[in-house]
C-alpha cells in the first residue's frame, strides 16, 4: 500500500489515524484507526483476563463460553505477532477480520435489545449501531485495499462510518448511567463529563493535537485537518463517558454485562492511545498486534449481552441477595474525586506545555479556564445541595425529638455494660420517675428479681444471633415503678452500637386482663369453681406427675339426683342458688392446700379430685376416699333454703374411681362417670366403686347399640300385628303393632330384646345421659309408629276395617323431637281415619310432666286418636295417669294376667282394677292371654278383650291378612270343659260368627309359651 501523508503522520491525535488523512502516509501499509473506528471491546490480554478471573458460579458448562472467547482471542493475538505468515494476509486479516468482529458485536447487541424490555433495551440497541458502523467502515477499507488493490480516497465512505461510530456509542453510554433525581444531579452529570471531557482535551491538546500539520487552503487539506481533528475529539468524549458510567452506572442494570462493555470500550481507548504515540504510528502495519487490541474489544461487546443473560438466569432473588457492604462507600468517594482529579490532570497537561518551553495554545487556555469554571459551578451547586441536605436533617432531627418526647412509650438506650444512657420523658408519666433519675442506673436493678434471669438469657441469645436474621426481639417482665409496685412492660430490643435500644410500654391492666379471662375461661362463671377443661388439666396433672407417696389418688363425679324437680317446682332462680350452696359445700368439704380439686362439670354434675395420702394397702384407701365419698353424700343431701325462705333437699349420686398404674387422665374421668351412673341406676342417693365389669357392660351395650344402628339404617326391622280379640264373641277388634329385628340369621328379636338397653338408658338420670340412646329410641318409636300408619292405611284400602295400637313412650309425647302436629301430619299423609289410631302409653316415669302431657293427649284425643294406658296395675303412677290424663282403653299388666287363675290375691286385684275401668266407661285388654283358662277368668271378672297366644301370637302381614279374612277366633264357654295344652280349631267367618264354618287349620296352643317367644314367619 501506499505510504500516507506526512501530516497525518505527524498528527498524535488520540484516534491512530484519518483514512483521508494518512492515506498516502504508509507505502502500502494500512494504518489502523483507534477505538471508535475500530471496536467496542476490551484489552485482548487483560479486560479477557479479567472477565475469566471471576470466579465461575457453578459448573464447567458456565466457563465454556469464556474459554471459547479466550482462545479466538489468543489466536488473534498469535497471529498478529506472527505477521500472519504473509502481507496479504496480514492485510485481509486487519481489515475484513476486524469488520467480522465487529459485525458480530453488532448481531448480538440487536438480538439482546430486540429480546429484553425495559430502560437497558435501547442502549444496547445503540451499541449494534455503533458496532454496525465500525464493520461497515472497516468492509470498505478492506474493499479498496484487498479487492481493488489501491488506496482508500480522502475522504471516502470508511470515514463518514468511522465518524458515525462515536454518537451512538456516547448516547448508549449516557443510558446505562443512572439518572439524575433532580435538575441539579442533571447538571452535575453534565459538569462531571465536561470536567472529565476538558481535561483529556487539554492533556491531548498539549501533547499531540496542537502539533497535527498546518491547515492549508486547499479543500483536501481543510478535509484531512477537519478528520484529523474529530476522531480525538469524539474519542475523548468516549473515555469521559466510560469514566462517568464506571461510577455513575445504575444499580439496576446487570452490572457484569455494563462491566464488561466498559473494559470493551476502555481497551478500544487505549489501544487508540498506545497508536498515537509516534514510535508505534511510524511503524505500525495491517495485522500487527494492536489489532489485536481492537478485535478483543469487539469479541468483549459480542459476549457482554451473553453476561446479562446468563446473570438474568442465576439471579437470586431479592431476599436472598446480600447488602454490598463496604464497597458503595468506597465507589462513592471516587466518584465524588473524579471531577476534581481529571481538573487535577488539565492542569498537570499546562505544567508538562509549560516545562516543554512551549507558549500556553489559546485553545488549551480556553479548555483550561472552562474546565475551572465548570469545577466552581459545581462546587456551588454541590454547596447548595450540602446547605440544603442540612437543613433537612435538622428537620429530621427535630421531627424525631418530637416524637420519642411525645410518644408515650418509654425509649431507653442502654450501653454494653447495662447502664442507661438515655431515657424518654415518657418515663415519669409510663414508670413515675424522671427520666434523669433513671438516666446512670443499672437496667438489672430495675427488673424483678424472678424475670431477671429469663431476660439476661433472651439479651444474651438476641446478641449471639445475626442482626440479619433477627433484627429485633421482644421480652415482657416486672419494672419497678416510683411507688415501689412492680409494672408489667413489654419491650422492643433493637441493636444500636454495641449495646441496646428498649423500646417499652406498660401493659399492666392488659396482663391484668388477660388474667381474667383466663380465670372465665377455666372457671364456672356461677359458682366460681373450676370448669371441666381445669378439672381434666388437674386430673392430668395429679397422674401424670403421681410419686409413689401419691398413691390412692380418687376421682369423684356427683350428680344431684331431683335437682330437675327443683327446676320445674321453685324455678330456675332457686335451682341456680342450690347450685351456689352446693358448690359451697363442696369446696369446704375438699382438703385446702393439698393438691385437692372440686369443680363443677356442668349442669348439676360435680366433680372432686382427692389426692392420695401415700397408703399402700389397698383396702385402707378404699375405705377413706369411700369415707370421703359418703360424708360428702350426707353433706350434699342436707336441706337447702333458697329464695323465700324456701326449703328443698336433693340427693346425691357419687361414683369412685382410684388412678391406677396405667390409667389415663381420661380413663379415670371415664370410670367415675361409669360409677356415678351405677349409682343412679341402682337407687340414687349412694355411693359406687368403679369396677371393671362396669366398662364391660358400656361395651356390651355400646354393641347392641351399634347393631341397633345399623339395622335401622339396613331396613332390618319388621312389623308384625297381633290380634286384638273379643272376648264376648270372638271378633277381632283391633291389631297391636309389634317391632321385631330379623338378624342376619333370621331369628326375630322381641321388644324386651333389643329394647332393654335403649329403655333402661332413657329412664336412668334426670337429665339427657341418655343422649345418643334415647335418640336412637326416638328413631324406633317413630319409625315403628309411621310403618304401623302406613301398614293400616293399606289394609283399610283393601277392606280390612281395623284400628291399629302402637305403643308409644309417655316422654316422647312431650319430648321437643316430636312436635305437636305429628300424629296429625302423619294420618293425613297415609290417608288413615284419626279414629283408627290407637296410641297406648308405655312410660310410668313420674318425673314426666303430666299437666303437658295432658294437654298433648288432649289434643291427640280432640283428633280423635283413642288413648290407652298400658301396663295398668304395674306402678304407683298408673292410678295418677288415671286421675288425670284422658284415658279411654286399659291394658292390664301383663304380671297381673299370668297369676290371675293360681293367685287369689292376684284374682281380687286384677278383678277391682277391671271394676274400676268399668265404672269409668272404659274397656279393657288383658296382655299376655296365653292359656284358655285366663281368658274364661278375665272374662268373668269383665274384661272386654284379650290379646295373647291363647289365640295367636304376632303375625307377618301374609298371616295377619288370613287371620282377618277369618274375622275371628273360637273362644271357650264358661261350662265347657277347659282343655289344657289342646287344640282349638281356627275357623273362617264374619266378624260375629255366623254363616258355615269349616275346618281349615288347627292352632295348638302351648301352655308353657311365653309371649316374648315368636316363632319365624316363612320368608
Amino acid at each position: 500500500m501506499d505510504q500516507r501523508p506526512d501530516a497525518a503522520q505527524a498528527s498524535t491525535a488520540t484516534f491512530p489515524r484519518s483514512r483521508a488523512a494518512l492515506d498516502d502516509e504508509a507505502h502500502g501499509d494500512t494504518a489502523r484507526r483507534a477505538a471508535p473506528l475500530r471496536t467496542t471491546g476490551g484489552s485482548a490480554v487483560s479486560a479477557t483476563g479479567a472477565v475469566l478471573a471471576r470466579p465461575a458460579l457453578s459448573g464447567g458448562a458456565r466457563l465454556l463460553p469464556q474459554v471459547v472467547l479466550a482462545l479466538v482471542c489468543g489466536g488473534y493475538a498469535v497471529g498478529a505477532v506472527l505477521g500472519w505468515g504473509s502481507s496479504e494476509l496480514a492485510v485481509f486479516m486487519g481489515d475484513f477480520g476486524l469488520a467480522a468482529a465487529a459485525l458480530a458485536a453488532a448481531a448480538s447487541c440487536l438480538w439482546h435489545g430486540r429480546r429484553n424490555s425495559g430502560r437497558m433495551r435501547p442502549a444496547w440497541l445503540l451499541f449494534a449501531a455503533s458496532s454496525a458502523m465500525t464493520a461497515l467502515g472497516n468492509g470498505t477499507w478492506g474493499w479498496y485495499e484487498v479487492v481493488l488493490g489501491r488506496p482508500v480516497p480522502t475522504p471516502s465512505f470508511a470515514d463518514v462510518c468511522f465518524l458515525l461510530f462515536a454518537p451512538p456509542a456516547i448516547v448508549g453510554m449516557l443510558v446505562l448511567a443512572k439518572r439524575p433525581e433532580n435538575r441539579a444531579g442533571w447538571i452535575c452529570l453534565g459538569l462531571d463529563a465536561w470536567l472529565i471531557a476538558g481535561s483529556l482535551m487539554t492533556l491531548s491538546w498539549s501533547l499531540a493535537l496542537a502539533h497535527t500539520g498546518p491547515l492549508g487552503e486547499d479543500a483536501a487539506s481543510v478535509a484531512r485537518r477537519a478528520f484529523s481533528l474529530a476522531y480525538p475529539l469524539l474519542d475523548i468524549v468516549l473515555v469521559s463517558m466510560v469514566i462517568v458510567l464506571h461510577f455513575r452506572r445504575s444499580s439496576s442494570a446487570s452490572r457484569p454485562a455494563v462491566n464488561t462493555a466498559i473494559g470493551a470500550f476502555a481497551l478500544t481507548v487505549l489501544c487508540d492511545a498506545l497508536f498515537t504515540s509516534p514510535l508505534l504510528h511510524e511503524h505500525y502495519r495491517s495485522g500487527q498486534i494492536l489489532d489485536a487490541g481492537w478485535f478483543a474489544g469487539s469479541m468483549l461487546l459480542a459476549y457482554a449481552p451473553w453476561v446479562a443473560r446468563r446473570d438474568a438466569a442465576e439471579a437470586p432473588p431479592p431476599a436472598a441477595r446480600r447488602p454490598e457492604g463496604r464497597s458503595r462507600p468506597t465507589a462513592g468517594a471516587f466518584a465524588a474525586l473524579a471531577p476534581y482529579l481529571a481538573a487535577a490532570v488539565c492542569t498537570l497537561g499546562i505544567l508538562f506545555n509549560l516545562m516543554d518551553g512551549r507558549p500556553v495554545d489559546g485553545v488549551v487556555l480556553f479548555t483550561a479556564c472552562a474546565v475551572v469554571l465548570a469545577l466552581l459551578v459545581r462546587q456551588a451547586i454541590m454547596l447548595m445541595d450540602n446547605i440544603a441536605l442540612t437543613q433537612e436533617l435538622a428537620q429530621a432531627e427535630n421531627h424525631f425529638r418530637s416524637l420519642v418526647q411525645s410518644s408515650s412509650d418509654v425509649i431507653m438506650i442502654a450501653a454494653p455494660t447495662g447502664i442507661l444512657r438515655y431515657v424518654s420523658p415518657a418515663a415519669s408519666g409510663v414508670y413515675g420517675r424522671d427520666a434523669g433519675e433513671l438516666e446512670g442506673s443499672e437496667l438489672a436493678s430495675l427488673i424483678h428479681p424472678e424475670d431477671l434471669g429469663p431476660v439476661v438469657h433472651e439479651v444474651r441469645r438476641f446478641l449471639a444471633a445475626s442482626p440479619c436474621e433477627e433484627p429485633t426481639t421482644r421480652i415482657e417482665c416486672r419494672f419497678r415503678s416510683g411507688s415501689g409496685d412492680w409494672l408489667n412492660v413489654e419491650s422492643t430490643i433493637n441493636r444500636h452500637h454495641g449495646g441496646l435500644i428498649f423500646n417499652s410500654r406498660d401493659v399492666t391492666e392488659r396482663v391484668r386482663l388477660q388474667a381474667q379471662l383466663q380465670h372465665s375461661a377455666e372457671h364456672d362463671p356461677l359458682t366460681d369453681l373450676p370448669n371441666r377443661a381445669l378439672f381434666t388439666k388437674r386430673v392430668r396433672h395429679a397422674v401424670g406427675g403421681r410419686r409413689r407417696t401419691d398413691a390412692g389418688t380418687a376421682v369423684l363425679f356427683i350428680d344431684l339426683d331431683g335437682f330437675k324437680a327443683v327446676n320445674d317446682t321453685v324455678g330456675h332462680q332457686a335451682g341456680d342458688e342450690l347450685l351456689v350452696q352446693a358448690a359451697r359445700r363442696l369446696q369446704e368439704s375438699v382438703r385446702s392446700g393439698s393438691g385437692d380439686c372440686a369443680a363443677r362439670l356442668g349442669g348439676d354434675e360435680f366433680a372432686a379430685l382427692i389426692v392420695g395420702d401415700g397408703a399402700d394397702d389397698t383396702s385402707t384407701r378404699e375405705c377413706r376416699i369411700l369415707e370421703i365419698a359418703d360424708r360428702l353424700r350426707a353433706r350434699l343431701s342436707q336441706p337447702y333454703r333458697v329464695e323465700d325462705g324456701t326449703e328443698v333437699r336433693v340427693a346425691a349420686s357419687i361414683g369412685v374411681a382410684f388412678a391406677e398404674p396405667g390409667t389415663s387422665p381420661g380413663a379415670l374421668m371415664r370410670n367415675a362417670d361409669l360409677a356415678m351412673y351405677r349409682a343412679k341406676a341402682a337407687g340414687k342417693n349412694r355411693v359406687e366403686l368403679y369396677a371393671p365389669q362396669m366398662q364391660a357392660d358400656v361395651a356390651r351395650r355400646a354393641e347392641v347399640q351399634t347393631r341397633l344402628r345399623a339395622a335401622l339404617h339396613d331396613g332390618e326391622f319388621v312389623l308384625l300385628h297381633q290380634p286384638v280379640v273379643e272376648l264376648a264373641t270372638g271378633r277381632i277388634t283391633a291389631v297391636a303393632a309389634q317391632p321385631r329385628w330379623r338378624s342376619a340369621q333370621g331369628i326375630l328379636f322381641t321388644p324386651a330384646e333389643f329394647l332393654r338397653v335403649a329403655d333402661n338408658n332413657g329412664r336412668g338420670g334426670d337429665h339427657g345421659r341418655a343422649g345418643e340412646e334415647g335418640a336412637r329410641t326416638a328413631e324406633l318409636t317413630r319409625w315403628t309408629l309411621e310403618a304401623a300408619v302406613e301398614q293400616a292405611a293399606q289394609r283399610r284400602r283393601d277392606g280390612h276395617v281395623l284400628p291399629v295400637c302402637v305403643r308409644l313412650p309417655a316422654g316422647r309425647l312431650v319430648d321437643k323431637s316430636m312436635p305437636p302436629k305429628a300424629v296429625e301430619t302423619l294420618l293425613a299423609r297415609h290417608g288413615l281415619p284419626s279414629g283408627a289410631l290407637i296410641l297406648e302409653l308405655t312410660d310410668s316415669d313420674p318425673r314426666v310432666p303430666l299437666d303437658e302431657l295432658e294437654h298433648r293427649l288432649g289434643a291427640l284425643r280432640r283428633l280423635g286418636v283413642r288413648i290407652a294406658l298400658d301396663g295398668f296395675g304395674s306402678g304407683y303412677a298408673a292410678i295418677r295417669a288415671l286421675r288425670r290424663l284422658p284415658i279411654d282403653v286399659l291394658k292390664l299388666d301383663q304380671g297381673l294376667v299370668e297369676g290371675v287363675v293360681e293367685s287369689s290375691r292376684l284374682h281380687k286385684i286384677t278383678s277391682g282394677l277391671l271394676r274400676i275401668g268399668g265404672d269409668l266407661g272404659m274397656q279393657s285388654i288383658a296382655e299376655g292371654v296365653d292359656l284358655p283358662e285366663q281368658l274364661v277368668t278375665l272374662r268373668g271378672m269383665g274384661c272386654t278383650h284379650a290379646q295373647g297366644m291363647a289365640f295367636s301370637g304376632p303375625l307377618d302381614e301374609h298371616r295377619l291378612r288370613r287371620a282377618l279374612t277369618r274375622g275371628s277366633y273360637p273362644v271357650p264357654r264358661s261350662d265347657a270343659p277347659v282343655l289344657v295344652g289342646g287344640g282349638l280349631p281356627v275357623r273362617h267367618g264374619g266378624y260375629g260368627g255366623h254363616g258355615p264354618r269349616r275346618p281349615e287349620a288347627v292352632h295348638t296352643h302351648p301352655p308353657t309359651r311365653s309371649n316374648t317367644e315368636t316363632p319365624v314367619p316363612p320368608t
